[in-house]
């Protein structure tokens, strides 16, 4: 999980919950690779049909506000998004993200400076995205968040090492 490299999907702010899985799906199935086919459908009805696996998605300030449903990072990740960059997360998506294995960084200068379609590789142990040729730098995913990335969430982790443990990621 050292580089993630895929085209992004651009979000302004206040992308709320809602808007990433609307309330009126949430409760017809709890199948996830079907809720998916609804992923941000509240900001661009036709997301999941253009979205590729290993796609990101990169946006503006208070990413996930709203319920604090954890369907909303689950079905990001089940549409194939590899991570998400973001000027700011609400809080409780943030930490709803690493419990499901959604990486999330905080990096706000990336946002004015890349837009949907291009390409971008992001380096979450080292802490950077080079997007345009350019390098932004955000604080290094720590390294017990990021053995919960690697063992795929928080339950994954939890059953991998029979408890709440961590070691190093080995590179």
């Amino acid at each position: 999980m050292e580089l993630l490299k895929g085209k992004v999907w651009k979000f302004g702010d206040d992308i709320s919950t809602d808007l990433i899985i609307p309330g009126k799906y949430k409760f017809k199935t709890i199948d996830f690779n079907e809720l998916a086919k609804h992923a941000m459908e509240g900001a661009d009805p036709d997301f999941s049909t253009k979205v590729n696996k290993g796609d990101l998605i990169v946006g503006g300030d208070n990413f996930g506000c709203g319920s604090s449903r954890e369907q909303a990072p689950v079905v990001i990740k089940h549409s194939g998004i590899s991570a998400v960059i973001a000027k700011s997360f609400a809080r409780i998506f943030y930490r709803n993200s690493f419990n499901v294995g959604l990486p999330v960084v905080e990096c706000p200068e990336l946002f004015d400076n890349v837009e949907t379609g291009d390409t971008l590789e992001l380096y979450l142990a080292e802490g950077k995205v080079i997007a345009r040729g350019r390098t932004f730098t955000f604080k290094p995913i720590p390294p017990f968040l990021m053995a919960i990335l690697q063992d795929g969430g928080l339950v994954e982790h939890y059953r991998k090492r029979g408890g709440f443990i961590w070691e190093k990621p080995t590179r």
